[in-house]
């Protein structure tokens, strides 16, 4: 789950300025090919975990603990208030569950940009986002690059804001992770990147989902860095 930089993960100049992700601008060189296109760069053996209710103080003095596959607390303090309003709103939200998928989908949603999987993307995302991943990956395919990339692991994931409007609420879940990368082009040469030096990512992904509907999925809707 907006432009961030690190050495082998720069995130290039924008082209594509839609309010959620951006995608690739020119390459003057052997810059690294982005881990995604970002908005301002125009980007049974375990029982399930039980509901969060930060509204009953003994509930969440027990449920408080990490989501599985992640550090730290759930939610971060400055999200309590929206947790708060959304549980109001809808009483069968359940944090726990809520990051297990949105980390699923953090990996899933990288993997699919890598590969080039279109239609992971369109399940995945909202129509924003989609097209300007889908304009990254035709931006690499006129290249004729491919991407070698791989999330060595996800050190933590955290929601740290949730906004309620009339129709819709939007969760934005921060992300540190590690990733290694390769470039090569048409040739399969080494344009930039290393498998062996993963690079530290620290992203803000947000996922929105319409308030009452019967489709129990949320799409990514927002990328930037934290």
């Amino acid at each position: 789950m907006t432009a961030f930089s690190i050495v082998l993960l720069a995130m290039i100049a924008a082209f594509l300025g839609m309010r959620l992700y951006s995608v690739l601008g020119k390459r003057t060189g052997h810059e690294q090919e982005p881990v995604l296109p970002r908005r301002d760069d125009r980007s049974a053996s375990q029982a399930s975990p039980s509901p969060l209710r930060i509204d009953d103080a003994e509930a969440t003095g027990a449920t408080q603990a990490a989501a599985p596959g992640s550090t730290g607390l759930v939610y971060e303090p400055a999200a309590e208030a929206g947790l708060r309003q959304l549980l109001a709103t809808d009483r069968q939200f359940d944090a726990g569950r809520f990051m297990e998928g949105a980390e699923a989908a953090y990996r899933m949603i990288l993997e699919a940009f890598w590969s080039g999987d279109r239609d992971t993307l369109r399940d995945l995302c909202d129509d924003d986002s989609y097209e300007a991943f889908v304009e990254a990956i035709k931006a690499r395919e006129a290249r004729g690059e491919k991407l070698e990339n791989r999330l060595v692991g996800i050190d933590s994931a955290k929601i740290t804001a949730v906004e309620l409007s009339r129709s819709e609420v939007r969760i934005t879940v921060r992300y540190q992770a590690d990733i290694s990368a390769i470039t090569r082009d048409a040739e399969g040469k080494l344009v930039s990147g290393s498998m062996s030096d993963a690079a530290q990512t620290d992203d803000m992904w947000t996922f929105r989902r319409q308030i009452g509907s019967n489709d129990p999925n949320w799409l990514l809707d927002e990328v930037e860095a934290a």
